[in-house]
């Protein structure tokens, strides 16, 4: 394919994942599913001259509380040794067609739906001094984490592994899933922690008493969250996280963090919304493990 700048795209297979994250190193661009990433080539949102296709060599499969990057959403839903919350996000996550084609690993590091973002207006994730969202439509926008960019994290997947603990691991460390992702600064507008050449391979997904993942959404089916909330129950205690409210994925440890969210006028509903989610998710998760 072509980018719509018109230039060719080279497409590199490496043999290993050591190979892949050097060759990322040097500026280029990771393909894996490409569920997300063809589009924003498409439209030209991402530039790059070199693929480099991860698939073959990332880890792909489920092995007890191990999950390689290149394991599809499809096969994690359909995995009952996969905690409830995970098979659920994943099944609610996209259609069948895009569930068996993108990755958990590109799931997770997916870009935001922010139309601004996505339209290329100078914005705070480009690099501008605001963000449009703030004084334009907002209504899909983040009601936590929103005070220089109100864009909301698309991932369901992402909400239902913070619930659950998930640790991540790449080519280089292991860290907790919440510490991969980092509120944009005027410094760094990234909202990942992953350093250039760094190349996820793997979560560990630890054992849950019980969890679920609801979701509220513009359409019945295979729609990006308005709000969705995962909550599982470990050791007597409930944890919940949430999705389409911040820039990244947020933790709630207690309902009443609620009280805490600073919406803009038309996302103060999403408050409501949450509330009602996380009300439903813990009667389901506590009512499970009595």
């Amino acid at each position: 394919m072509r980018p719509r700048n018109g230039a060719r795209l080279q497409l590199v297979r490496p043999e290993s994942a050591e190979a892949a994250a050097q060759a990322l190193d040097g500026g280029a661009v990771a393909l894996a599913g490409g569920t997300d990433l063809v589009p924003l080539l498409r439209d030209g949102l991402v530039e790059a001259e070199t693929l480099i296709d991860i698939m073959p060599s990332l880890p792909r499969g489920i092995d007890a509380t191990w999950i390689g990057a290149g394991t599809t959403l499809a096969e994690i839903e359909a995995d009952d040794t996969v905690p409830q919350a995970l098979r659920e996000a994943c099944e609610q996550a996209a259609s069948p067609q895009l569930r068996a084609m993108g990755t958990v690993g590109g799931n997770l590091l997916q870009a935001t739906r922010c139309w601004y973002w996505r339209l290329q207006f100078p914005c705070w994730l480009h690099g501008g001094d605001r963000c449009h969202a703030r004084d334009g439509a907002h209504r899909e926008h983040a009601i936590f984490g929103n005070d220089e960019c109100a864009s909301a994290h698309p991932s369901d997947v992402a909400a239902a592994l913070l619930a659950l603990g998930a640790t991540v691991e790449t080519t280089t460390r292991e860290l907790p899933i919440a510490d991969l992702y980092r509120l944009p600064t005027a410094d760094d507008r990234r909202v990942t922690s992953l350093l250039p050449g760094e190349l996820l391979l793997g979560l560990n997904v630890p054992p849950s008493e019980t969890s679920t993942y609801v979701k509220a959404m513009d359409r019945r089916k295979w729609a990006f969250p308005l709000v969705g909330v995962a909550a599982a129950r470990t050791g007597g205690k409930t944890t919940f996280a949430l999705a389409g409210v911040a820039p990244i994925p947020w933790t709630l440890t207690r309902i009443e963090q609620l009280d805490e969210a600073t919406p803009l006028p038309g996302t103060a509903y999403k408050v409501q919304v949450a509330r009602a989610l996380v009300r439903r998710a813990r009667a389901a998760v506590e009512s499970a493990a009595v």
